[in-house]
């Protein structure tokens, strides 16, 4: 069976995402009436969430909505409805545009696309029930909702101002409202019948009575359009209203005023707002990938954050498993957090902030209006050796001169900020790494400086080399896993390594092309170098010299991670490849294409996953390793091989994907060994030892194993179907017993030459054995013995058939083939037919002939065997 590769990768498959939680649609909450549990749905992408548990449809989710019993999610043009968050139970088509708004309206479904058409859907059967159509110039469909109590009624607002109540049964126009001239962004039900409260995009709100059509109140935002509105419902009078900068406005009813503002709820516009049934909780989600649930136990009417669960806002940029148990990865982003995702459960996740450089006065002014604030990390490194010691997080910040220290089990920025002293601000940072032990840390800048600082106290431990370590900025800096050495490599082409305790240069080599990154493998002291001729070196730290070289990427490389075992190395490159190469052969084993190029990879410790993150996207995404849990082929690819895409990995794949997963994981190339690698090796036979290596000792076999008593003939006929003797059986003819059956013996029977005795009497003429040889290997020790016995004159056999066997045994030690077999066959032949070989001359001849072969083999065998010898001497006993 050959491996099929047309299916993307097959040693990584997609697994799941990290750090997605919401997007610039509003969630929608559902009550589960079994668990009597509240559900929180958020569209992330082309998946939805109901905490984690997700189907994944062909594109983006443009509007979202919820029953009692299903999840409803509009694709484009396509409606799909989810019964347990997961089946696809039914799909509605029928729009001629993208559907933007969705409500679910008893057995009905109510959707509305962007050309203001509204299709009101039979849930079961997916028939269309009414359609329709309004004119876009004059009410282009912006809002739509249900009165509490109006049966059969619906109401729509328009981008226009006006609204429309409708009886979609009659599907009769009621009352046309004609609005406050601004758009209506978001209609909601309030607690009281007949009043409805209207956002508009003037940033107004209207609680209006559509019963007597009678504004009971208006109030204004200063923020912006309204984008979400909601009603508590435990008793206290109070609505919230989100704004497109954040911050949600807190207004009581009754006295018809502003108590509260919780500024800064989201760093993006409030997508939705939602007060859970009768509890004094607030649900708010928003485009900066965050869900958050507020709260109201405090007196002054603002809410408290009670949980949330937020991912990067910005695309992260750098990723990286923490320690060795590969549950936690590490994730910078152009936000300006860094963050660490568990991969068992997302309770376990924490973000340890945003770097500033005065943190007590970025706490007192908040993180958005924070004037000292760092840019984005750019790289970090970080060992857990000493974590509850110090600090073990090392960073290097986007254009700037100062590394920041950061701690993992506080969650928070260190106490140290390295910073060289014999510099201005004009400098910035381009690499760092950490000791294994935890202790040091060591930072190359981009005027070709290196240094090393002591973590635990941040002083400063020295420089390498005497001005500067490199004429040019330094791309890469690495420790090995003793702290002996210190490599590090240099846009003046330069590779060197040092001394890390007495920061003398011991070496230095010319690269082939200006380095852009290094990645140093501590376990087995492999550097892989990425060039920025798109070529990656590998240097052994032992040997110090390029023991690979790998050509093929098309684009910049933008990160490599090493296989825990150091087998691989897996680079990611803009050309959107992600690529493994094989260090042992020095072959492209697997590489397949993904949608967005990946900009930092991580290989997990323990070896069951790869995380990746992606330009333009926000989440962390795992690759599960297939090589654990099945057989994989990994041949080398060819030169001209084009790799196909594969989709990132959703939150949970669809059933199709891990049934073609299952399937390419479980394709295995199957080797067939050739019958002879090469005519100059001997080449032995694979049938058992038990075939050939009794031959010389049958006699005492036979003897130790005679049956003590005569065999007893059974008394009724055989129950099964009577099979001839030997190793592969073979079912004899029954033979029915006739009572005119002649009981005497037919000595003829004994006369007959056996298919083995012929065989060797044509191969005189054609001088073909293949026939004979295989003939033999089917029989067991005694049909063999039997067979060359009766090659004898005196057992009806014939000189020159013997002749024949030797000539036989002499092809064979001419081929190299089955030596094992021909060595035992004519050991046999010479034990049974010794005295009468150095009687006949014919024989002795074949048999000299035999003899110079066989010790023109051994010697052969014996020179080979004894180099083989003296290599392996060598090895064990040479110092490297």
């Amino acid at each position: 069976m050959s491996v099929s590769r047309e299916k993307g990768s097959s040693i990584f498959s997609g697994f799941r995402a990290l750090g997605l939680y919401s997007s610039h649609l509003p969630h929608v909450v559902r009550f589960h009436k079994k668990h009597r549990e509240f559900y929180v749905v958020t569209a992330v992408g082309q998946c939805f969430h109901t905490y984690n548990v997700s189907p994944r449809g062909n594109q983006d989710i443009s509007c979202l909505a919820a029953d009692r019993m299903l999840v409803y999610a509009a694709y484009g043009k396509v409606i799909s409805a989810f019964a347990k968050n997961r089946e696809v139970v039914h799909t509605y088509k029928g729009h001629q545009a993208d559907v933007h708004l969705l409500l679910p309206f008893g057995d009905h479904l109510i959707s509305v696309d962007k050309e203001s058409v509204v299709i009101i859907w039979d849930v079961e059967s997916e028939d269309t029930y009414l359609q329709i159509s309004f004119d876009k110039a004059s009410f282009e469909v912006s809002a739509v909702m249900h009165p509490s109590t109006y049966l059969n009624k619906i109401l729509f607002g328009s981008s226009q101002g006006s609204l429309q109540l409708w009886n979609v049964k009659s599907n009769k126009l009621l009352f046309t409202f004609p609005g406050w001239a601004c758009a209506v962004t978001v209609l909601q039900q309030t607690p009281a019948v007949d009043v409805v409260g209207i956002g508009l995009a003037s940033g107004q709100i209207i609680i209006h009575n559509i019963k007597f059509n009678e504004t009971l109140m208006k109030f204004q935002q200063d923020w912006g359009p309204i984008t979400a509105l909601s009603f508590r419902t435990d008793g206290h009078p109070v609505m919230a209203a989100g704004s497109p900068v954040g911050h949600i406005g807190l207004w009581d009813l009754e006295e018809k005023k502003l108590i509260g503002q919780m500024r800064d709820a989201h760093t993006t516009a409030i997508a939705g707002l939602t007060f859970l049934h009768s509890e004094p909780l607030l649900i708010s989600n928003g485009a900066d990938n965050a869900i958050r649930v507020w709260i109201f136990d405090t007196p002054g009417g603002e809410g408290r954050l009670l949980r949330f669960r937020m991912g990067h806002s910005a695309p992260p940029t750098k990723v990286q498993h923490y320690d060795l148990s590969g549950q936690h990865i590490l994730s910078a982003g152009q936000d300006g957090t860094l963050q660490s995702f568990s991969t068992v459960h997302e309770r376990f996740n924490k973000s340890l902030g945003r770097g500033s450089l005065n943190k007590a006065k970025s706490k007192k002014k908040s993180v958005l209006y924070d004037t000292a604030k760092l840019p984005p990390i750019t790289t970090f490194a970080s060992e857990s050796a000493r974590q509850s010691d110090w600090d073990g997080i090392v960073a290097c910040h986007q254009g700037f001169l100062v590394t920041t220290t950061w701690n993992y089990q506080k969650g928070s920025m260190g106490a140290h900020k390295l910073e060289p002293e014999r510099f201005n601000k004009n400098r910035a940072l381009n690499a760092v790494d950490i000791s294994s032990c935890g202790n040091f840390a060591v930072v190359a800048l981009s005027s070709g400086h290196i240094d090393a600082y002591n973590i635990q106290s941040g002083f400063h431990r020295g420089q390498f080399g005497k001005d500067s370590a490199h004429s040019g900025p330094v791309r890469g800096v690495a420790v090995d896993g003793l702290n002996e050495l210190v490599v590090s490599a240099g846009a003046d082409r330069l590779l060197k390594i040092w001394k890390f305790k007495s920061k003398e240069l011991l070496h230095t080599d010319s690269l082939p092309s200006s380095p852009a990154s290094t990645l140093l493998h501590r376990d087995s002291g492999m550097l892989a170098i990425a060039l920025d001729d798109f070529t990656i070196s590998i240097l052994d730290m032992e040997t110090r010299r390029t023991v690979r070289r790998f050509c093929g990427q098309r684009g910049q490389v933008n990160d490599m991670t090493f296989s825990p075992d150091g087998r691989w190395l897996i680079v990611a490159s803009m050309d959107c490849t992600i690529r493994t190469w094989d260090l042992p052969s020095g072959s492209l084993v697997n590489c397949f294409l993904v949608d967005s190029a990946a900009v930092s990879i991580s290989f997990s410790p323990t070896g069951n996953f790869l995380a990746s993150s992606h330009v333009d996207c926000l989440g962390i995404y795992l690759w599960s390793n297939n090589t654990l849990c099945s057989l994989v082929s990994l041949c080398p690819l060819p030169a001209d091989y084009e790799p196909s895409v594969v989709m990132l990995p959703g939150t949970c794949p669809t059933d199709d994907e891990e049934v073609d997963t299952d399937v390419e994981s479980l394709e295995m190339a199957e080797y067939v060994s050739p019958a002879q690698l090469d005519e100059q090796l001997i080449t032995l036979s694979l049938l058992p030892e038990s075939r050939w290596k009794n031959l010389l000792n049958l006699d005492i076999i036979k003897k130790r194993n005679k049956p003590k008593e005569p065999p007893k003939v059974p008394k009724a006929a055989p129950f099964f179907i009577p099979t001839i003797p030997g190793l592969v059986p073979q079912f004899g003819q029954v033979e029915t017993p006739s009572e005119e059956q002649s009981k005497v013996v037919n000595l003829g029977m004994l006369a007959q030459k056996s298919s083995f005795y012929l065989q060797l009497e044509g191969a005189l003429e054609t001088n073909l054995y293949e026939g004979a040889v295989q003939f033999l290997k089917e029989l067991g020790p005694s049909a063999i013995d039997t067979e060359l016995r009766s090659l004898a004159p005196d057992m009806g056999g014939d000189i020159r058939v013997m002749q024949s066997f030797l000539k036989m045994i002499g092809t064979m030690l001419h081929l190299k083939k089955d030596f094992d077999l021909a060595q035992a066959y004519l050991a046999l032949f010479l034990k049974l037919h010794l005295q009468l070989i150095a009687e006949q001359p014919i024989l002795m001849e074949e048999a000299e002939t035999i003899l110079e072969q066989l010790e023109e083999t051994w010697i052969s065998m014996q020179s080979l065997l004894n180099q083989s010898m003296c290599l392996l001497s060598y090895i064990k006993s040479a110092l490297l």
